[in-house]
């Protein structure tokens, strides 16, 4: 339950963060950035859920924890993304068609909107719900 809780709240703060501003950004219409964005979240919570899951638990085989001090926090978000780009960016060029070049300058602007936002989201995700270390 935990993780469902923190894909839905991620996905909404970031739903309401990125529509109007890659639609300002990009020139897009809200609604094409609302269908970038809406196919982007579904995605992404898919593969948050599936990346969490796996990475928890690989935290408590290899320490015996799931807490994440600042380097592994920086690795877990760094992977995350790159795994998620690798989807998105053909996704994207297909939707706009513009080739796989013309959509990085939006690829890369969520990407890094999104390296910075999961870096605070998950932050101050695990103060506010903390998971229980495990003994």
């Amino acid at each position: 339950m935990d993780r469902l809780r923190h894909v839905v709240l991620f996905e909404l703060f970031a739903l309401a963060t990125t529509i109007p501003a890659g639609s300002a950004l990009f020139g897009l219409h809200e609604s094409a950035m609302g269908v970038i964005g809406i196919g982007s979240a579904i995605t992404a919570m898919v593969w948050n859920y599936l990346y969490n899951l796996a990475f928890d638990r690989l935290m408590v085989r290899l320490y015996r924890t799931t807490h994440k001090s600042m380097r592994v926090r920086v690795v877990h978000t760094i992977v995350f993304e790159a795994g998620l780009q690798l989807v998105l960016v053909p996704g994207i060029a297909l939707y706009t068609h513009t080739s796989m070049v013309g959509t990085l300058p939006l690829s890369l602007s969520l990407a890094l909107f999104y390296l910075v936002y999961a870096f605070v989201f998950n932050m101050a995700y695990d103060r506010a719900f903390p998971l229980p270390h495990k003994s």
